[in-house]
């Protein structure tokens, strides 16, 4: 009986420590700078930006946004995306993780300049913000 409550305290204790270091690993990346939907739309009053949804299904887009892209096939749209890649572009999603998928693979593919609408379109909504 000992024995079998030092198994269950090892293995809970084993899967709390795959829980911390996993958790460590889906912390935003260093070449992402998430973003507010006030300080978004601020910007967004004051300058021409890129604005791409890439949640799939595609969704209501917030007012302003230029492309659509998927964000599990951001590849295959590298034409529609500025040939300069240090132009800023500004990424969301319904809630924000796709956001962050598609910033990975836009920085594979040489963009420096990525931002992510923190808590997505939902939180553009929250905000009482404008949709198409």
């Amino acid at each position: 009986m000992k024995l079998r409550i030092l198994t269950k305290k090892t293995l809970l204790f084993s899967i709390m420590i795959i829980a911390i270091v996993a958790g460590c690993a889906f912390q935003k990346p260093d070449y992402l700078t998430m973003i507010s939907a006030d300080e978004l739309n601020r910007i967004m009053q004051n300058e021409s930006i890129v604005l791409i949804d890439v949640h799939i299904p595609e969704q209501q887009h917030i007012k302003g946004t230029n492309l659509f892209i998927p964000y599990n096939v951001v590849e295959q749209y590298q034409e529609k995306l500025p040939a300069d890649k240090n132009t800023a572009l500004y990424l969301y999603c319904e809630g924000g993780p796709m956001g962050n998928a598609a910033a990975r693979s836009l920085y594979e593919l040489g963009y420096r300049n990525l931002y992510n609408l923190e808590g997505g379109a939902k939180a553009w909504r929250q905000a009482g913000l404008a949709f198409e």
